[in-house]
């Protein structure tokens, strides 16, 4: 279950007009665009299709524009993903070994994907809607966007955005297995110029290494 939640941080609505998707693009850009960086703790909580919790936990995450991601989760069992520029590196302590993939081939279908990139051609890819949690007490003061892939090539369907005050404040995953992940950020604040380091991986000492990209290049 990690390593599938591990994906779907790198890896729909309808009945809308073409000018509100691009409407609710331009306002989830101009949210996006006020977190270059962001450092913050989180919750997660995972339901299956029956509505049954299936894994909850709490870590860090952080990340910063463009092309940087970290996800550290802490609880109940550690786990490491780091994205930067064109790696991806994913640290599993208890198995001790670490996988190495390309952050195009890891992202390039997830609609997490448009946290850390603002280009056209990847924007492209994805119709983004507004959406109304107006009866969630805890989302009433929320804007959400959900973001869901033109071409269905993900185990991703879906991913709804949630921002209060112009904080990135929680986001929630649909899987094509019907799966639901939530995972609801506190404690928001950008990164000092020290932090960032936090993107530099250095692999443990005797870990087993699985080197997954095409060019394998640092």
């Amino acid at each position: 279950m990690k390593n599938i939640i591990g994906q779907f941080l790198l890896t729909s609505l309808v009945v809308i007009s073409s000018q509100a998707h691009a409407d609710a693009s331009a306002e989830l850009k101009q949210q996006l665009n006020q977190v270059d960086t962001l450092h913050s703790v989180f919750k997660q909580n995972v339901v299956d299709v029956n509505n049954k919790i299936i894994q909850q936990g709490s870590g860090v995450f952080a990340l910063s524009y463009p092309n940087q991601l970290y996800w550290h989760l802490t609880d109940p069992d550690e786990s490491l993903i780091i994205a930067n520029k064109k790696s991806v590196w994913v640290y599993n302590p208890f198995a001790e070994e670490v996988t190495i993939l390309d952050l195009e081939q890891a992202v390039a279908t997830s609609p997490m994907t448009l946290l850390i990139h603002r280009d056209e051609a990847t924007w492209g890819n994805y119709t983004v809607t507004k959406t109304n949690f107006a009866k969630n007490a805890i989302a009433q003061n929320s804007i959400c966007y959900s973001i869901t892939p033109k071409k269905s090539e993900s185990t991703v369907l879906k991913v709804d955005a949630c921002f209060a005050k112009d904080q990135l404040s929680k986001f929630v995953i649909f899987d094509s297995q019907g799966n639901i992940s939530t995972f609801v950020l506190t404690e928001q604040r950008k990164l000092n110029t020290v932090e960032k380091s936090i993107f530099d991986f250095v692999i443990p000492e005797n870990v087993d290494v699985d080197d997954q990209r095409i060019k394998k290049t640092q």
